[in-house]
């Protein structure tokens, strides 16, 4: 049982003492943390994280705003069942369900990685909804034609790369260590909070998926992408980790390029931001978001 996770030896509930909320979603119970009054700042994450990414901003801001932080199904302490597309639409669809049962209004979205499109679809759905956004390193524009995601499109639809991605945990495991700049940065203790909440197999298919989803919804990315006038006057902050080997330095100029009304707060760290250079995120974020 999902609710059994927090009962593990391994989980920190002093670094993560939220209460547990569940929303119900057709295709499963989706766990939420709610915590706070005030107006609302709704944090979205991608792969393969999970709402204990920002668990630091959640008690900074939860004394002044009401936060929420979701976990995708198939992440976190959200159930994960095995036959479901995982696409970021669907993600997208579940965020914009929760928003409505929750009745959350003028909203700082904050988003990182794949939650970049998926926050943004709600956003650009419902704009009026939107007071500002607080972006982290992330995109939302066609991958087709870019050669990385190519690369890893046909690794993760290859034999082996499903061997690694749902037998050996490779996501959470590798890929999120080599996210950050400063290795020192991320400690066993917290490093078992992303890898052993897909104790199995049967747990993993939402990394995998999702992941296989990067040249798949790449119409959609771009249709997003196609409407971005509809927020681009919209205050944003974009805090960006200059040393990420995921998501470069030439994405950033990409939405330097689209936005109007924005400021930038370079940071010397890799694509975990919010693990890596925690203090100097939310310190970036208090301003901005207080005002």
């Amino acid at each position: 049982m999902i609710e059994n996770i927090r009962k593990q030896s391994w989980f920190d509930n002093e670094a993560y003492p939220f209460a547990s909320q569940y929303f119900h979603t057709p295709i499963g119970k989706m766990h939420y943390i709610d915590e706070g009054k005030g107006e609302a700042v709704v944090l979205v994450h991608g792969t393969p994280a999970w709402s204990f990414l920002y668990r630091d901003f959640i008690k900074h801001f939860s004394k002044t705003h009401r936060c929420i932080a979701l976990d995708h199904i198939g992440f976190g302490l959200s159930e994960k069942p095995e036959n479901w597309t995982y696409s970021p639409q669907e993600h997208a669809e579940n965020l914009e369900k929760l928003i409505q049962h929750l009745g959350l209004k003028d909203i700082t979205l904050v988003i990182h990685d794949f939650g970049g499109a998926i926050g943004l679809g709600y956003a650009l759905k419902y704009p009026a909804n939107i007071k500002k956004v607080v972006l982290f390193n992330t995109w939302c524009w066609e991958t087709k034609s870019n050669q990385e995601a190519q690369k890893v499109n046909k690794i993760l639809h290859s034999f082996l790369g499903k061997m690694l991605y749902l037998n050996f945990n490779f996501s959470p495991k590798i890929l999120f260590r080599q996210g950050f700049y400063n290795k020192n940065k991320l400690s066993a203790k917290v490093h078992q909070h992303y890898v052993k909440v897909f104790p199995s197999k049967k747990d993993r298919y939402g990394l995998l998926k999702i992941g296989q989803s990067i040249i798949g919804s790449s119409d959609w990315f771009e249709a997003l992408w196609q409407e971005m006038d509809k927020l681009a006057d919209k205050p944003f902050l974009i805090i960006w980790g200059m040393k990420d080997e995921f998501i470069k330095p030439d994405f950033l100029a990409k939405w330097e390029a689209c936005l109007r009304n924005y400021q930038t707060v370079r940071l010397e760290c890799g694509h975990f931001i919010q693990e890596e250079m925690t203090t100097e995120a939310i310190q970036a974020m208090q301003y901005f978001v207080g005002k």
